[in-house]
């Protein structure tokens, strides 16, 4: 029997052109006016993903 994507994974994580795991950045939602100028930009951005945990999502996204 095959195994099912996990549905809250697929949402959270994206494969790029070059297969590579990137995720947004968290602590987005509220309380962003106490953050510094800098923390605010980084927020923007994505982030990549620890080679230790790739094996792992990948397997639960079946995106290779």
């Amino acid at each position: 029997m095959r195994q099912k994507t996990h549905k809250a994974t697929a949402k959270r994580f994206k494969v790029t052109g070059r297969k590579k795991l990137i995720k947004r950045s968290t602590g987005q939602d509220h309380f962003n006016a106490r953050d510094t100028g800098k923390t605010t930009r980084n927020k923007r951005s994505d982030k990549g993903l620890a080679h230790v945990d790739e094996k792992n999502i990948r397997k639960l996204i079946h995106n290779f």
